[in-house]
């Protein structure tokens, strides 16, 4: 459970059903802070709350806690070469460092330089020993995970 990914996603939720903060913190009867605190990640909604938005924006509450966003922009982690730099810099700083280098472990060469490009205040050679072995399902789940922000991103 990625609570960036969680938070991006309820924004998404609220803005495409054209909601303002207010607006759905009365039609949960909760504050608009509370709100704020979600799309944020400072906080998630507690199960009553997660139960009321599945049931207003008509998802699951599993599609809120493990968003499936459909893919805008890219369909493959080594495809995030096909963003601006700039643009992928400020997605890939939502993640911290052990998160990102772990993805690149799955990543080829070119992925691997141009990440180092961006993020050149991050030691990746002594992440990767730091970190060790991973199973190829963590790196394939935190890569997904790193195409869903991203194409979400797109979406909003």
């Amino acid at each position: 459970m990625n609570m960036k990914l969680i938070s991006r996603y309820l924004q998404f939720l609220r803005k495409s059903h054209n909601l303002t903060q207010e607006d759905l913190a009365k039609q949960l009867n909760i504050s608009r802070q509370a709100v704020s605190k979600w799309e944020t990640g400072i906080a998630i909604p507690d199960l009553e709350v997660l139960l009321d938005i599945s049931k207003l924006y008509d998802v699951t509450i599993n599609d809120i806690l493990e968003p499936n966003i459909p893919p805008e922009r890219i369909t493959d982690f080594e495809q995030i070469s096909t963003i601006s730099e700039k643009e992928l810099q400020k997605i890939l700083e939502q993640f911290d460092a052990c998160f990102l280098t772990t993805a690149l472990m799955g990543a080829s060469p070119e992925t691997n330089n141009l990440c180092e490009r961006l993020f050149p205040d991050i030691d990746f050679e002594m992440m990767r020993n730091r970190i060790g072995r991973v199973r190829i399902q963590t790196v394939e789940n935190i890569q997904n995970q790193i195409i869903c922000m991203i194409n979400l991103q797109a979406l909003m």
